[in-house]
């Protein structure tokens, strides 16, 4: 009589061929089984990052940024200062406006798996920071007195100072943007499944807009405008690729457009969008939502009749084709 499953996604569990989930349906197919979506939706983003190399050459470059301006009070007073002394300059240029609540005084957190929020916080406080950044990086890299971190900010700078690096912030920027709301919405307690399924579906829809060319031309606009107004040498999309703190014999030659539109661009939001909807598949969430009828909030105000009729559409055994037919009648 199980008519339900749901447990963490780890393969002896979930496994599609021997793993308890399948188990379970092979003797009782409509135990459908459900996961918690805030789990589901961290999991995606981490997939993402672990199967795109690039993706992941990016946060691998941010952990050593955080290591290298993180794990000193010195370097963390060194960013503070210069974090100030560039709004002061931008309030006296008017470049920003002053105000209760605005230029708040602002740290680089730490990354962490399964707190995936902090990727998304971190690399918009890099972009914000950028020039701060740069500068305490260029103090680091003139001071032989650093040692060892000495030689590495000389490395970090080419790579921070990179149009790959600026191109791969603003992508996950964006991509970790999309999903923030949702994010923050499947894990509210109060949360209502009907409205966390429409996030599920306004995040595909939105990911899948980027991806349009009018996205990408966007996107690349962006990416320029920062660029020149930090002073980062944009690529020639009609040049080719030459990767930046990797060795480029592991790289087949084309030009920069098919490898940041195509092998970058692309290749993240689909793989992104494949988890989505592997992850928040249409039983799962059609499921949820015919239940969400059975609210009884404010008098049965959810109570509808076709979304019933689906619901007991995905469970053959316990209604005939006759009993089927009545339940319209019946509701």
């Amino acid at each position: 009589m199980i008519r339900g499953q749901g447990y963490d996604g780890a393969s002896n569990m979930k496994g599609h061929a021997n793993g308890l989930k399948k188990l379970i349906m092979d003797e009782c197919p409509s135990a459908y089984y459900v996961h918690c979506f805030a789990h589901q939706l961290q999991l995606t983003l981490v997939a993402v990052a672990k199967e795109n190399s690039d993706c992941d050459w990016f946060f691998y470059q941010l952990k050593l940024l955080l290591n290298l301006i993180g794990n000193s009070c010195k370097k963390v007073q060194m960013l503070r200062v210069e974090q100030a002394q560039r709004i002061v300059e931008e309030l006296e240029l008017d470049v920003i406006q002053s105000g209760k609540g605005q230029n708040q005084e602002m740290s680089l957190c730490r990354l962490g798996d399964t707190r995936w929020g902090s990727h998304y916080k971190t690399v918009m406080r890099v972009l914000s920071m950028y020039p701060s950044i740069r500068k305490v990086i260029k103090k680091v890299g003139t001071d032989k007195t650093q040692k060892t971190e000495y030689n590495q900010a000389q490395t970090m700078l080419t790579i921070f100072d990179s149009f790959e690096f600026v191109f791969m912030a603003h992508l996950m920027q964006n991509v970790l943007g999309y999903t923030a709301d949702l994010n923050h919405a499947l894990q509210k307690r109060d949360q209502d499944i009907v409205n966390a399924v429409e996030l599920i579906y306004l995040t595909k829809i939105q990911l899948q807009q980027m991806r349009e060319d009018d996205g990408w031309d966007e996107f690349l606009k962006d990416v320029h405008s920062f660029c020149n107004k930090h002073k980062v040498k944009i690529s020639d999309m009609d040049n080719f690729y030459r990767p930046v703190g990797r060795d480029r014999r592991f790289y087949v030659k084309i030009k920069n457009m098919h490898r940041f539109h195509v092998d970058m661009f692309l290749s993240i939001i689909d793989r992104q969008l494949q988890e989505l909807n592997n992850r928040f598949d249409e039983v799962n969430t059609d499921l949820l939502v015919c239940m969400s009828a059975f609210n009884p909030t404010n008098s049965f105000a959810a109570f509808d009749k076709t979304s019933l009729v689906k619901l007991a559409q995905f469970y053959p055994n316990d209604f005939s084709r006759l009993e089927l037919d009545h339940l319209p009648r019946q509701l």
